[in-house]
């Protein structure tokens, strides 16, 4: 065992050195990224335009009849195997979660079956040591085992695991990995209920070898299709889906920073603003200056490269600061679940296959909604309660996340919603403009609510803000 934790360590360093090499390569590969956008901007050929005329026309129509194809999908499942499987991938996101979640489980299913069957692989654990046993058994774990069937007893006692057991076992697990002795994690800026890994989870000489155990149990619930009291951020979520966060993401781990990127975009800072393309970061009381592009602290930032300048900043605080844990996270978490079957899911459904759809009790979150500038008299208002009275399980769990930043429902009712600052209710604005989508300021738990010239313009952009609003709107 302790040659074993040798190679572990070595493994590690190995790691970091890789990622600090990835570091220095970003951008370069920044560069050529830009130059191949450049030539993807000419003129193309004829045959090809008609092609992506045809393909716009296609994804259109399937947008405008998603609730029909869905029925459709649902009642004949194999269409995802053959004519409609590029819905899987479409880029209005068309296809309910219960459709995608239910192909996920067919081709997790195929995959076990072409590794072949094993026996049940037994876990022996304490109450007292759930972590520290649980990982010690679970590194040593072949990916043949990891896709069979786990069998969890606590020492000390008489209950045999058919499946209850299992059950506790990843429940209680789910929590134990943001305990902060271990350092793994930390609470986002606007909820103390929802985690992103921790930028100084060094702390702990073995913190990459326990990511890489996170990641394979997370993993392993999803297969097994256990859920999990862990939720996380939604740039967290788009790394494991291997799609790079937006600067949009950054409110829910600083949103006064977030606030003065939103202005700085919107506003012209020639002579305003002092900033050049460098950051710092601060270590237990030790700040440094870190450059973003070689020799950034030398480059001043003006409206001709702000945007740019905030694209690097949120790739240095959403990724590079935290490249090592996410590395390692990933590495336990691919040894699982297979890169191609995950792809299919939006951040905001991962949410949902790790945590599951939550019961939301829509006469409990009217009682303690606020309004501002509005009144629930008022018509804007009913339509909005109506068109979410009759909104399904998955679209009321996507309005939740698009709010409050997490689809998880407070055990002691909305009341105890939690803001940035304590409790703080679900909150209706009354916004500018007629018919535009309705956005959201999840620090404050508020939905900023235009006024609609019908009820049917208000469902329409309202299930389209809730479904892809971190999508489209994402800067890149």
């Amino acid at each position: 065992e302790n040659e074993n934790e040798e190679n572990e360590n070595e493994e590690n360093e190995n790691e970091e050195n890789d990622n600090k090499e990835k570091d220095d390569n970003d951008d370069e590969k920044n560069e050529n990224d830009n130059n191949n956008n450049d030539n993807a901007d000419e003129v193309k050929a004829p045959e090809q335009k008609k092609q992506d005329d045809d393909y716009e026309r296609f994804w259109e129509f399937t947008a405008r009849h998603r609730r029909t194809l869905n029925i459709y999908v649902h009642s004949q499942h194999d269409l995802l195997r053959g004519t409609f499987r590029s819905l899987l991938w479409h880029p209005h996101k068309v296809l309910d979660f219960d459709n995608k979640h239910r192909y996920f489980r067919e081709q997790l299913s195929e995959y076990r079956r072409r590794l072949g069957v094993r026996p049940a692989t037994k876990l022996l654990v304490r109450r007292s040591q759930l972590f520290a046993d649980s990982y010690h058994q679970m590194k040593r774990m072949s990916e043949q085992q990891l896709q069979g069937r786990l069998q969890i007893k606590f020492l000390g006692e008489e209950g045999v695991d058919a499946g209850g057991v299992s059950r506790e076992w990843f429940l209680l697990l789910s929590r134990e990995i943001f305990n902060p002795d271990y350092a793994l994690f930390c609470a986002a800026a606007n909820k103390n209920n929802v985690f992103q890994p921790n930028k100084m989870s060094y702390v702990n000489p073995d913190h990459l070898s326990l990511f890489r155990f996170v990641g394979r149990f997370v993993g392993k619930a999803i297969i097994d299709g256990q859920l999990l009291d862990a939720y996380f951020t939604q740039s967290f979520y788009k790394h494991m889906l291997g799609v790079r966060p937006s600067y949009h993401d950054l409110e829910s781990i600083d949103p006064d920073y977030y606030k003065s990127v939103v202005w700085m975009l919107n506003n012209s800072i020639d002579g305003v603003l002092d900033l050049t393309f460098s950051t710092t970061a601060d270590e237990f009381g030790r700040t440094k200056e870190i450059d973003l592009v070689p020799g950034g602290r030398s480059i001043e930032v003006t409206d001709a490269n702000k945007e740019e300048y905030v694209r690097l900043k949120t790739d240095f605080l959403l990724t590079k600061s935290i490249r090592a844990q996410i590395g390692a996270f990933m590495r336990g978490f691919r040894e699982v679940v297979p890169a191609g079957a995950i792809s299919i899911f939006t951040e905001k459904e991962m949410e949902l296959l790790i945590c599951g759809l939550p019961d939301i009790d829509i006469d409990d979150l009217r009682a303690c909604t606020d309004y501002h500038s509005c009144k629930e008299s008022d018509r804007v208002i009913q339509w909005f309660w109506q068109v979410v009275h009759d909104m399904d399980r998955q679209e009321r769990a996507l309005l939740l996340l698009f709010v409050t930043g997490t689809s998880k429902v407070p055990i002691g009712g909305f009341k105890e919603l939690q803001g940035m600052s304590g409790p703080q209710h679900f909150q209706i604005h009354r916004a500018a403009g007629v018919d535009r989508l309705p956005t959201a300021h999840t620090c404050f738990n508020q939905l900023d609510l235009p006024d609609y010239s019908s009820l049917d313009k208000l469902q329409q952009n309202l299930l389209m803000a809730i479904r892809e609003g971190s999508q489209g709107f994402a800067f890149r």
